[in-house]
């Protein structure tokens, strides 16, 4: 059974911060956001955990195996290298959408984002080493069948970024809305999904409804594991396996038993 790890991450007072004393430059701004974003990335992925970028202000990571300690030190390290702070709160469940709403719900109630007061919370009890399984994590890896040839190599870029978007912005809601998942653009045409347990109908459904809303055909590669890195991993062979046997969802768990 599913049991995700969420911690959202929020930069304390950004919005203040960018205007005081006056605006600050945008490519200024933007590159911060992406060094922040990298080095967490790194931090985190570095103990096993994936981060998503969302709106680079607030921040995803799915945290199985990190404990609060390994959050604090997280926080320390941004602390030490940033003119800003970065709260964290952490909750499970086996719906990542519950699980980022408890975590959300967490830091809410620690205070505004834009409270000059509110700084470095670290809320939430991890999963202690009793609560966790072999399979808590179950993560799909979707892309775009012939990205290059139906949308690259024909479009320009972004034309062809448009309609990438357009795919990912359906799937990301229907996952939501229909099977409890919490779905991140990753950059070419590739979405990566934190999901509960579902099955090999399910993210058909979620392939076919994508196609049907606005015409662009996905494939998945799914995997399971005790942390988002081998879920992940996993995730990314059964993709390629798509890819050799040209069908649309395969599950890792199905190859290794030969199914």
């Amino acid at each position: 059974m599913a049991n995700t790890q969420v911690t959202l991450v929020q930069i304390d007072n950004y919005g203040p911060w960018t205007v005081t004393p006056e605006p600050r430059r945008e490519v200024d701004l933007q590159t911060m956001q992406s060094r922040l974003y990298a080095d967490l990335s790194q931090l985190v992925g570095n103990r096993d955990g994936y981060v998503f970028f969302t709106r680079f202000d607030n921040m995803i990571a799915v945290t199985n195996g990190l404990d609060i300690d390994d959050h604090a030190r997280v926080q320390e390290s941004i602390g030490n290298r940033y003119p800003v702070s970065i709260s964290l709160s952490v909750a499970a469940a086996p719906s990542p959408v519950a699980a980022l709403d408890d975590a959300t719900a967490q830091l809410q109630d620690a205070g505004s984002a834009q409270d000059k007061g509110r700084r470095e919370i670290l809320r939430g009890e991890p999963l202690s080493d009793l609560e966790r399984s072999d399979d808590d994590v179950q993560i799909a890896h979707f892309d775009v069948i012939n990205a290059t040839g139906k949308y690259t190599d024909e479009l320009n870029a972004f034309d062809s970024f448009i309609t990438i978007e357009q795919g990912y912005a359906e799937l990301m809601r229907y996952m939501r809305r229909a099977h409890e998942s919490l779905s991140f653009f990753v950059g070419g045409d590739n979405v990566i999904a934190t999901c509960p347990d579902l099955d090999a109908t399910e993210y058909q459904d979620a392939i076919d409804h994508v196609a049907e809303s606005v015409d662009v055909d996905l494939q998945v590669g799914v995997g399971r594991a005790s942390n988002a890195h081998e879920a992940g991993m996993a995730a990314k062979h059964a993709l390629e396996q798509c890819r050799y046997n040209g069908t649309q969802v395969e599950r890792a768990s199905d190859l290794a038993h030969g199914d």
